[in-house]
């Protein structure tokens, strides 16, 4: 059996990570889990942040048990933040399974310009966003350092108040909406 590989597109909205993740899917004969289909499937027109995060749960899990089977896992949502990285990252050694990171950036003006054109062109698969979203989202957003990027980094220890990071991972993305 081959060693799994768990690909992780990073970045803000309107920046190339769907485009990508369709493309990895298809070249590395990966499971494509991409939240923002499943919320609208589910959700229509809203966009609930707590059913997201339950969305994003329920998908890593689904992920998660994908790499234990020996197939490849495209995570496609953002992952704005280092701890959410790392827990993945982790997840993904306890399954042997190796990970590449992609992060997708482009200077404001051009994400805006993607963010009409998909507005236009297909928005049933996107929700509204202001520019003052988009920068309150990039203000908010933790870029991957190289060494990340590469793998050359250790992961660390969880945040405070957890054991591990899978202890982290149910905190930050519970089994059920409250």
């Amino acid at each position: 059996m081959r060693q799994p590989t768990l690909f992780l597109t990073v970045g803000l909205p309107c920046t190339g990570k769907t485009t990508a993740a369709h493309r990895i899917e298809i070249e590395q004969e990966a499971l494509r889990l991409t939240k923002d289909e499943w919320v609208k499937a589910l959700f229509g027109p809203e966009n609930p942040p707590s059913a997201g995060d339950v969305i994003e749960g329920r998908l890593i899990d689904i992920g998660l048990r994908a790499l234990e089977l020996g197939n490849n896992v495209v995570i496609d949502f953002g992952l704005w933040s280092r701890d959410e990285r790392s827990a993945l990252r982790q997840a993904a050694a306890d399954r042997d399974a190796t990970v590449e990171m992609r992060y997708f950036e482009l200077p404001p003006a051009e994400q805006r310009r993607r963010r009409d054109q998909r507005q236009a062109q297909a928005p049933h698969t996107t929700w509204l966003m202001s520019d003052e979203e988009l920068a309150e989202w990039a203000a908010r957003i933790e870029i991957p350092t190289p060494g990340e990027l590469d793998g050359s980094e250790p992961i660390g220890d969880p945040p405070a108040g957890f054991a591990t990071w899978d202890q982290w991972r149910g905190y930050r993305w519970p089994p059920s909406v409250s």
